[in-house]
């Protein structure tokens, strides 16, 4: 049996069995857990205030999602390059598989090394990287090649090349893979009908991408550019033509399917305006604008 001075009372609902303690001190928890539940909700209600916790209704601003092509603006300035002509290139011949994309018969043929000079100070003379630029080349010979007299000829240090390992691959052609160069009119042609018919596969491990693939990865590409620098200059250099003029019919909203007539010759330069298309080469796609790209059927 109790003494008559104690009192039996339920404190807490997480704690429903009542407690039995003298008054004076049932009353002290009791005022004490008031306190607490005042304080706590001033605190909360002050914090939510201060922070102005943005509703439904309040979108965060400054808040930025996925990589759109065409994009609304561009936070860098960007030169894309073709890389020099190879040694393959010299013989006619169709090299895609990225197995050899760092042998030797992959890296620049003697024409390939003056185009690529002649590209280097077109670069100069354009004031590409008179305040600085980032030099990002894909790993195929010939790229890095070209990527490294582009550095010498604009007084660029090697710790501004960024080498690409699979987003600048050349286009993977598949079964006309080891075929003469003149064969690719053949993949332009399906090209022109829709951006997802691929070349016929092989087994020699050499992808077939379509340009639907192709597009994939150059925007994943300027995904990482557009996140990583702010303000810069980045100039890409491509082994072949294809990743080059998807990128640049992507930037500018032109039909996907029409990229062909944005081509690039070995060592070309171009400077990257998403408000036109160079006046040296508009292509008749100028006439299909395409706000949903790939998909501009």
């Amino acid at each position: 049996m109790l003494a008559p001075n104690y009192t039996c009372q339920t404190l807490t609902r997480s704690h429903p069995e009542p407690a039995c303690l003298p008054p004076k001190q049932i009353n002290n928890l009791l005022h004490r857990r008031h306190l607490l539940a005042t304080t706590a909700f001033t605190i909360s209600f002050n914090f939510n205030l201060s922070l102005k916790t943005p509703t439904v209704s309040e979108p965060v601003a400054g808040a930025s999602g996925l990589f759109l092509m065409p994009p609304p603006r561009l936070i860098n300035r960007y030169y894309l390059v073709r890389s020099g002509e190879s040694e393959f290139e010299s013989k006619g011949v169709i090299n895609t598989n990225p197995v050899t994309k760092t042998s030797v018969d992959n890296g620049l043929s003697d024409r390939g090394k003056k185009q690529s000079v002649r590209a280097a100070f077109d670069l100069k003379e354009m004031g590409a990287c008179d305040n600085n630029c980032w030099i990002w080349p894909a790993i195929t010979q010939r790229a890095y090649q070209t990527a490294e007299i582009i550095a010498s000829v604009n007084s660029i240090t090697r710790s501004y090349i960024v080498p690409e390992y699979s987003f600048l691959d050349a286009r993977g052609l598949g079964a006309y893979e080891g075929k003469t160069l003149e064969s690719v009119s053949q993949i332009y042609a399906s090209d022109s009908i829709s951006t997802k018919i691929k070349p016929p596969p092989i087994d020699d491990g050499t992808p077939n991408e379509s340009v639907a693939d192709v597009f994939v990865r150059v925007t994943q590409l300027m995904s990482i550019l557009e996140t990583q620098y702010a303000g810069d200059t980045v100039v890409i250099v491509s082994p072949d033509s294809d990743n080059l003029s998807i990128l640049h019919a992507g930037l500018v909203g032109l039909d996907l399917r029409r990229h062909r007539d944005l081509s690039f010759a070995p060592g070309e330069v171009r400077y990257v305006d998403t408000n036109d298309i160079p006046t040296y080469k508009i292509p008749p796609s100028a006439l299909y604008k395409c706000s949903k790209l790939p998909n501009c059927n």
